[in-house]
């Protein structure tokens, strides 16, 4: 026999209003009041929170990594906005990376988001993808180091 569980009462905020849901989770936290806490959508929310960063971690590294091949590739075409873009990158992968776990992630996802970037900058420049590396020769350092200028 399955026996079904009622919905926490506060499921049904998360799914309406989500600021007030995480609003009164946080009260609950403060007051320790973990008995009323909501922990299925609290721990579905937190997940949720931490792929959201690894996925802004990746994708800011593709941008910037397409925006470094384009400047080495085609130095006569660059341009104040590609700098700009450059610059914005790295530092907010700085601060996304100030997280131990997200640098360790940068480390791990490098080589497929370079794979990604090398596509994107070969359809921007009109340059044939094999006009790039295979291989992306920097290291997360290397990509957050001032390159732009």
């Amino acid at each position: 026999m399955v026996t079904l569980r009622a919905p926490h009462p506060l499921a049904a905020l998360a799914e309406t209003d989500e600021t007030a849901w995480l609003e009164r989770t946080a009260d609950l936290v403060r007051a320790r009041q973990y008995d009323q806490i909501d922990p299925d959508t609290l721990a579905e929310y937190l997940t949720d929170m931490a792929k959201r960063d690894r996925r802004e971690v990746y994708n800011r590294l593709v941008v910037l990594l397409a925006h470094l091949l384009k400047w080495e590739f085609q130095p006569d075409s660059r341009s104040r906005s590609w700098q700009v873009t450059i610059l914005e990158q790295q530092r907010e992968l700085r601060q996304l990376l100030a997280s131990g776990t997200l640098r360790n992630h940068a480390a791990e996802v490098l080589a497929d988001a370079y794979t990604d970037a090398r596509k994107l900058a070969a359809a921007d420049t009109g340059l044939p993808r094999t006009a790039f590396p295979d291989e992306c020769r920097w290291d997360v350092n290397a990509v957050l180091a001032d390159q732009g200028e």
